[in-house]
């Protein structure tokens, strides 16, 4: 047993002993019951052999001595790590790893009764546990119709931050839309690889290559990106794509080796709509990166963060023409540590709150996709209003240096803040019809509880 766990059966041996036994009248809850089926469903994906959790939850015996850290966590909502904040905008998201609230009261009250095991001749089934190197969408969508992977890039076991930019054919021979994609560093690589953005190019008719669209982008933890039904991101024939990979010696934390990584590869699983999808849809989606603050060429200006100090970013959108917000990320590094998203609609003077992210983390990036029936609505000229909060000091768990001058750039040690935002492009007329048959959803649904 290491000194950790020594520690946290200390704490449990000294927390919870008045809790032993349920109280009169208080249903107990056990490993074997309920507690066990929480923690199966929600932890062991990442709390398992092999997995990128520090310990392991695959028996009652790995779980005990963690109960009381487990109930801390829970209870603050720091795992599962999923940082979105509840009560606040929409809150019916795709791919949503929160715990419900009654999920977090059994676990905290099955800690407080001393966290039993149950009925030892009735156990708890095995936790099923998929493949950790699977693709996130295959329970649902299979495996990817198509897997386009980056050259192979080795990386040393210290130095500075590393970039590779580089070009791949993207094997599609006709136009396709895209129904999800997910970005998938392999093997080691996901210990390496801080972000993989990547672009759709075609080549123009004097045979040179340009800019098409953005195909996905990928950030340490992010799950992946579905697309809703109802539009096409399209992906063209015998294009190309441009890998943008940026990626640091030594890797994360405990899972990195400390040496040499070779052959680091990092994949895009692409599922596809068949042949002729776009012909039955009248709109397009796209995701590109929304700035905050400061134009491109001007980061390293615009965005300085002092020692000891915060900082607080805000950046402004429009469209002419109606619009509908799919998903959001905020992105930024060690330092941020909030985002928020609004809406401000001009006509009115009224600004809507959307998302708001209060305790953020660089090593869970979230595409926070929003249900296709609850995604923001916006009529031509509401702005989208995007903000960011940095901290950089002893305060912030994250901040490795709090005595540096922090200024915007692209290394780990700097700062960046934008939000990838996925957008689907409508027309009045598309626009009218969405809000008319929220608006008669609605209406159906108060007159059923009538």
């Amino acid at each position: 047993m290491n000194n950790i766990s020594r520690l946290f059966n200390s704490i449990a041996l000294i927390a919870i002993p008045a809790f032993v036994q349920a109280q009169a009248g208080e249903q107990q809850i056990t490993y074997n019951g309920e507690a066990g089926r929480i923690i199966n469903e929600n932890c062991v994906v990442c709390h398992r052999e092999g997995g990128i959790g520090p310990m392991q939850f695959e028996s009652y015996d790995q779980i005990r001595p963690w109960a009381p850290l487990i109930q801390l966590k829970v209870a603050n909502r720091e795992m599962p790590p999923y940082a979105y904040d509840h009560g606040i905008g929409i809150q019916n998201l795709q791919g949503d790893w929160r715990l419900e609230q009654e999920e977090i009261d059994t676990l905290v009250a099955w800690v407080n009764q001393g966290a039993p095991l149950g009925d030892p001749d009735s156990p708890l089934a095995a936790p099923r546990l998929n493949d950790p190197d699977a693709w996130n969408f295959v329970s649902e969508l299979g495996e990817p119709d198509l897997v386009i992977p980056s050259v192979a890039i080795d990386i040393p076991a210290n130095g500075n931050d590393l970039w590779s930019t580089h070009y791949v054919p993207s094997g599609i021979s006709s136009d396709r839309c895209i129904k999800a994609v997910q970005v998938k560093p392999r093997g080691d690589a996901k210990s390496v690889v801080h972000h993989a953005n990547s672009t759709i190019d075609v080549y123009n008719d004097d045979g040179e290559l340009e800019r098409y669209s953005m195909l996905t982008e990928y950030a340490m933890g992010k799950w992946g990106e579905l697309v809703p039904e109802d539009v096409c991101r399209t992906i063209p024939s015998n294009s190309m794509v441009r890998w943008s990979i940026h990626m640091f010696p030594g890797g994360l934390g405990s899972i990195a080796p400390g040496t040499i990584i070779e052959d680091n590869v990092v994949e895009i699983g692409l599922w596809l709509h068949p042949e002729g999808y776009e012909d039955n849809v009248g709109y397009t989606q796209d995701l590109k990166q929304y700035n905050i603050q400061y134009e491109r060429a001007e980061r390293d200006l615009r965005l300085v963060i002092p020692p000891h100090g915060y900082t607080m970013t805000q950046g402004f959108h429009s469209f002419d023409h109606p619009v509908r917000i799919d998903s959001f990320q905020p992105h930024g590094h060690l330092r941020m540590r909030s985002a928020s998203f609004e809406i401000f609609y001009p006509k009115t003077g009224q600004t809507e709150e959307i998302s708001q992210i209060s305790n953020w983390s660089a090593t869970w990036h979230h595409s926070h996709i929003y249900e296709p029936d609850v995604a923001p609505l916006l009529p031509t000229g509401a702005v989208l209003v995007l903000k960011q909060w940095y901290d950089n000091t002893a305060d912030n768990p994250n901040n490795p240096d709090p005595d540096q001058w922090v200024f915007g750039g692209s290394r780990t040690a700097d700062e960046m803040t934008h939000a990838w935002i996925a957008v689907t492009h409508l027309d009045e007329e598309g626009y009218e019809k969405l809000v008319a048959e929220r608006k008669e959803k609605e209406a159906r649904s108060f007159a059923g509880n009538d």
